[in-house]
């Protein structure tokens, strides 16, 4: 496994922790593709909990509507990738 492997490995595993934690949801729900107001039933609520808890564990700019304009959770993981999230 490469190093970038492993980091995106990383990320994606600690960004599953968060959504675990605040929509209390099984961690085989959380697949890469997976929705997140189809597949995760994530409501504008939760999204902005998601995006506070993003911001204060990984310590990086985002806009309150960049979470919601992100529709998997692949999408939220590219994010925090290109904004340096590790």
């Amino acid at each position: 496994m490469s190093i970038d492997n492993k980091t995106s490995t990383d990320l994606e595993n600690k960004v599953k922790d968060i959504f675990q934690k605040v929509l209390d949801i099984k961690p085989e729900e959380i697949v890469p593709g997976a929705k997140l107001d189809e597949s995760l039933g994530i409501d504008s609520t939760e999204l902005v909990e998601i995006s506070v808890v993003l911001k204060k564990t990984f310590n990086v700019p985002l806009a309150d509507n960049e979470i919601k304009k992100s529709h998997s959770f692949n999408d939220i993981v590219a994010m925090l990738k290109s904004k340096g999230a590790n």
